[in-house]
């Protein structure tokens, strides 16, 4: 790139994260380094009324104004969506264009095909928005802690799920009813089922662990995903009675031995010692294993309009860098393979609805010994439901398989005494650094 250019940057959508971007950057265009030009935007309706003021000859229906324009050096993709959103990263990516993105569902998705046509390309594809909002946990992995390796990544990534937990612990209220206010305060996505039954958790550790692993994992098809729509004030109940608290936990984990890794989001049992089981609300929050650094932990807001678009404004600095010469490097190992869920292990919590009568107990245990898992702790609890004819039974586990686990809850179900599916928890228990 000549001295002295002007670097023109282009949107592809002007919601709430695109506004606060160009607010900002109007206001400071120093900022970045360079300077710059925020030079056209792609919208649906050019006549809808925005928090910013964009000039009229800026605006446009036509997203091939952004992406095919050759004046245009970086395109700021915070249209959301998968579909139009991946193909019209891919058409700026073909134009030679850097690509700014804030959609972890596009990037999960099909992040490998962007990131191989911005390598066929000699561009560059930067997504640090996509996870975590304003904590820089993608620059973290891909500059700071670049001299490592990653035995384990953990954390809360879904701003949403934690509010809910939070409260309920600390109101004693049903989820149903805290749920209920998340959605009226606009903390609950349009599609609910993204925040709260796990799935924009798992894009977001499925980033991250590609970061760190240079692997690509789809959530579903290969993680683990769950959510907390299970979670009862009961299991509440028994986390504060023996010091931990209940997170939705985004996790991967490398298993040298094996080589290969494990990533997940599920609700888990997190000691009260550990700092993640101590951020509330709608906070984020990333622990990082480090083979040379050890433990990082890095909080902050996770969503909303100015802290995802403090980390778009850090991506098109970043993306300046790059025109200017910069490398952007990406970590490879196509030897490296997911483990299976015989290879992976935990302590488990299970409840259990059961019929209220005898020889509940030793049905339930013998069910238990037939796969090897030993029980640790086990405990009856009447239930707040008002079913008087039925009881929770509560146990958790010493270490055992996810597997050994799967094929126990398939046999509880098959009890005549056991009335509904097994909810389980992870008891998530790190290394000592």
């Amino acid at each position: 790139m000549e001295a002295g250019k002007t670097i023109k940057i282009g949107f592809l959508g002007m919601g709430t994260v695109a506004q606060g971007v160009w607010e900002h950057l109007s206001k400071n265009p120093n900022v970045l380094g360079a300077k710059v030009e925020l030079s056209k935007v792609c919208v649906r309706d050019t006549k809808k009324k925005r928090d910013v003021s964009i000039p009229p000859e800026k605006l446009t229906t036509n997203p091939r104004d952004v992406t095919s324009d050759p004046s245009i050096d970086i395109v700021c993709e915070l249209m959301g969506g998968t579909t139009r959103a991946f193909d019209l990263s891919m058409e700026a990516l073909r134009a030679g264009k850097v690509v700014v993105s804030a959609n972890k569902a596009a990037i999960c998705e099909r992040g490998d095909l962007l990131f191989e046509e911005a390598k066929k390309m000699g561009s560059a594809l930067f997504f640090e928005a996509s996870v975590a909002g304003g904590v820089p946990v993608v620059k973290i992995l891909r500059e700071g802690l670049v001299a490592n390796r990653f035995p384990l990544i953990y954390g809360i990534l879904n701003g949403t799920c934690n509010y809910i937990l939070t409260r309920m612990e600390r109101e004693n209220a049903s989820y149903e009813s805290i749920l209920a206010d998340a959605r009226r305060l606009g903390y609950v996505e349009a599609d609910e089922s993204l925040d709260i039954d796990g799935w924009d958790s798992a894009h977001k550790i499925a980033v991250l662990a590609y970061l760190a692993h240079g692997v690509w994992i789809k959530p579903g098809e290969q993680m683990p995903v769950m959510g907390i729509r299970e979670v009862k004030l009961e299991d509440m109940l028994w986390a504060k009675d023996f010091d931990y608290r209940i997170k939705l936990v985004a996790s991967v984990r490398k298993n040298p031995r094996t080589n290969s890794i494990f990533a997940s989001v599920y609700p888990a049992l997190v000691p009260l010692d550990d700092v993640i089981a101590n951020v509330n609300g709608v906070y984020n929050a990333v622990s990082i294993d480090g083979d040379v650094v050890g433990r990082t932990v890095h909080i902050g807001r996770g969503a909303g309009r100015d802290a995802t678009a403090s980390a778009v404004i850090a991506d098109i600095a970043d993306a300046i860098k790059f025109l200017k010469g910069g490398v952007c490097v990406r970590r490879e190992n196509k030897k490296l393979k997911l483990a299976k869920a015989s290879e992976v292990t935990s302590a488990f919590y299970v409840r259990l609805g059961v019929k209220d009568r005898a020889g509940v107990l030793a049905k339930v245990a013998e069910c238990f010994a037939k796969h090897g898992i030993s029980i640790e702790r086990l405990k009856q609890l009447a239930r707040s439901d008002g079913l008087s004819s039925k009881a929770w039974l509560i146990l958790t586990t010493h270490e055992t398989s996810e597997q050994n686990m799967s094929d126990v809850c398939s046999d509880l179900k098959k009890l005549s005494v056991v009335a509904e599916r097994p909810f389980v928890l992870r008891i998530f228990k790190t290394p000592k650094i």
